[in-house]
């Protein structure tokens, strides 16, 4: 079994001293869907949810909530977010969502990305519950890191 990094030889909960790595490029990729009925997606579509324009607050909180993850996350490490986009693409399903994470430090940005795809999420939810409250978010997953130690990783289709 190997050790957990995030334990101490007590097995208490710490933050890993990153301190001695090298700064390297790094990179993740995380998707996410929010579940609407047809009339939220039709009020999405045509731009008639009374909270105004869910997709351009959504992304901007998706981008503030990558930023903010440490706040978030205890043991997670305050890095330079230097690259955040979250794109989002309503479907007849819902609204697909898909954030990438980029930054050049000493640990890598896939909480950051699974932090922006949750919080764009749950804007979405927010904005549309008065008219669907059963919204729901679900597939909150990592797709792709690039970068660091491990290297590159792709989720298998």
């Amino acid at each position: 079994m190997s050790t957990f990094t995030h334990l101490d030889d007590a097995g208490h909960a710490r933050m890993v001293d990153v301190t001695q790595k090298q700064p390297t490029v790094r990179s993740a990729v995380a998707e996410g869907f929010v579940e609407c009925a047809p009339h939220v997606v039709e009020a999405l579509r045509d731009g008639s949810v009374p909270k105004g324009d869910v997709l351009a607050v959504a992304r901007i909180a998706g981008i503030a909530g990558a930023k903010r993850t440490p706040e978030l996350l205890p043991l997670a490490h305050v890095i330079g977010v230097h690259g955040a986009a979250v794109d989002l693409e309503v479907t007849d399903l819902g609204v697909a969502i898909r954030a990438t994470v980029s930054t050049a430090d000493r640990t890598g940005v896939e909480m950051e990305a699974l932090t922006a795809v949750s919080v764009a999420a749950l804007n979405v939810i927010d904005m549309v519950k008065g008219l669907d409250k059963a919204t729901s978010l679900r597939d909150v997953r990592l797709i792709a890191k690039d970068g660091g130690k491990s290297g590159p990783w792709r989720r298998d289709p």
